[in-house]
């Protein structure tokens, strides 16, 4: 393909340059605004520059993606208000057989929920799980965070929901849920089982040390309380889901805590209401209070949930407190009723998509429904779990990349690199993985996918039309698996060393060599495997 004019060209390659820096690096001294007003930056000069139209811009947002993303953001902040991620950190501990067995429960487990509520949820919900388990029980950290986090983006790898590169795929693609599950699905539960594996082998020692040893491990990577609160970087990801601080964890029953790993790690803990006051706080109260009328001691006591006196106990009060238990009986069931609704609904929806109906109106219907189902204002909840930033910056993204493809210059390095890139050789796929891993960890996975599916798929289409399914299918594999060679090769990575670190009393550091040293040959090892799998689609 012949270039633009050279004056497009170098302004829409500092446009897109600038959206790169401030993708990959948004805290740059000489810039310092972040991701989403770098990406609306870098978008604003491809129009103002002449590059590409105002009406081109508008045309170049993808409106499905965003409903998708807008109704998957929704549906998981009420599963998570359902408790389903508490399950699902419970799950982590039961019955463990030990720190080895908990290790691949973590995989199976971040695996699985990231296929179906992105990886970007799930690591933000769960790490503070992981480390403090790993911490109540002397275990070293890394090993468990790196399980979550490499896990989480082999396993959204499987869905058109799983993460933000496979939402542009299914959409660019057309490609049914059900169709993208059944060929990616086998790839994502052996590379899975692979990734578990080299972990297994690669922190065989530490896993198996004594506990007065392992309380030693990486002990420099410890995060001292007060600098676990500062938060220097916010990743551009669903950031509407909040994770488990330490107050949370700390006013959990001790009979429910985890015990040592000698008989099983046991349950996880469970998080207590907030609100509410324990009895011994109300009886202390109370104490404070016992020259007051006995009517007003007893309305309070049934408020608040504290049995009564004996020197109380009569008729009168029994009827109060048989009617507060009442009470408080209406409103467990209709939480419990609440909660059923909210599975129903995700299970409608997960059906709707596997049923091949629209993948961005299923998702907004079934929040739409979920909102309904709350039955208050949604405005202040919207506010909450939709992370509007992270919608702005795809905005952006969209204009910068097709501002970008107007100069001509991924079409024309597409044409050097098509001839070696044809995916009926074992070769082509070979240089095409390498390219798709190179660029996600340089310029990210979704920008990769933006410049090069189109041009991948129509190149594959020209063979036959399986081929081109095969084409967008080893995409969605090489550019979300890609995410695990660096810390900074994925959304989900930064979250779990961010969320790590602001875990107050037991933050951890993963660092970027430590990621690394794993990161390399298990990004190779797995993208490997799953090539092989997707090549006999």
């Amino acid at each position: 393909m012949v270039l633009a004019p050279t004056s497009t060209v170098v302004l829409g390659t500092v446009a897109f340059g600038i959206f790169w820096v401030l993708a990959v690096f948004p805290a740059v001294p000489f810039l310092p605004i972040g991701r989403t007003a770098g990406s609306l930056l870098s978008a604003m000069l491809m129009v103002i520059c002449g590059v590409i139209s105002p009406d081109e811009a508008y045309a170049a947002i993808d409106l499905p993606i965003l409903g998708l993303l807008f109704g998957t953001m929704v549906v998981s902040a009420y599963l998570e208000g359902a408790g389903l991620f508490v399950h699902l950190g419970t799950m982590l501990a039961w019955r463990s057989k030990g720190r080895k067995d908990l290790l691949c429960r973590i995989c199976l487990v971040s695996a699985i929920s990231s296929a179906l509520f992105t990886n970007d949820t799930c690591c933000v919900v769960l790490t503070g799980f992981v480390l403090k388990i790993a911490r109540q029980n002397n275990l070293p950290p890394q090993p468990f965070l790196l399980a979550l986090a490499s896990s989480s983006n082999i396993g959204s790898a499987a869905t058109p929901i799983g993460n933000p590169q496979n939402l542009v795929i299914a959409a660019q693609s057309k490609i049914s849920f059900g169709k993208f599950l059944l060929g990616l699905f086998p790839a994502m539960l052996v590379g899975v089982l692979v990734n578990a594996g080299i972990l297994l082998a690669y922190y065989w020692k530490q896993l198996s040390v004594a506990k007065d040893v392992e309380a030693n491990v990486d002990a420099e990577d410890v995060i001292a309380g007060e600098e676990v609160t500062s938060h220097r970087f916010s990743p551009a990801t669903l950031s509407h889901v909040t994770s488990v601080n330490s107050e949370e964890w700390s006013a959990v029953d001790p009979n429910l805590r985890s015990p040592s790993m000698n008989g099983g790690i046991g349950h996880t803990e469970t998080l207590r209401n907030r609100t509410g006051s324990t009895v011994d706080e109300v009886r202390a109260e109370s104490t404070t209070i016992s020259n007051a009328s006995s009517s007003l001691e007893v309305e309070a006591g049934d408020r608040l949930g504290v049995p009564p006196t004996e020197e109380e106990d009569g008729p009168a009060v029994k009827r109060r407190a048989s009617g507060g238990h009442s009470v408080k009986g209406k409103a467990r069931w209709k939480m419990q009723i609440w909660k059923a609704c909210v599975y129903l609904v995700t299970v409608g929806m997960l059906v709707a998509l596997l049923m091949g109906l629209n993948m961005s109106w299923s998702a907004l219907t079934a929040a739409l429904a979920l909102i309904i189902l709350d039955f208050k204002d949604a405005q202040p909840c919207l506010e909450k779990v939709v992370s509007y930033s992270l919608l702005i910056f795809f905005c952006g993204m969209f204009i910068t990349v097709e501002g970008f493809n107007k100069t001509g210059i991924p079409s024309a390095l597409w044409d050097l690199m098509e001839p070696r890139s044809r995916i009926d050789r074992a070769s082509g796929i070979a240089v095409l993985s390498v390219v798709v891993l190179l660029l996600s960890n340089v310029a990210s996975n979704v920008p990769t996918v933006l410049l090069l599916g189109a041009r991948v798929a129509a190149s594959a289409a020209r063979i036959s039309a399986a081929q081109e399914t095969k084409a967008w299918l080893i995409l969605a594999w090489v550019s979300t698996v890609a995410g695990n060679l660096s810390l900074l090769g994925s959304a989900a990575n930064l979250i779990v060393c961010e969320q790590a670190q602001r875990v107050q009393s037991v933050g951890y550091n993963l660092s970027f060599f430590a990621h690394l040293r794993f990161g390399f040959l298990a990004t190779l090892v797995v993208t490997a495997v799953g090539l092989l799998l997707i090549g006999n689609y």
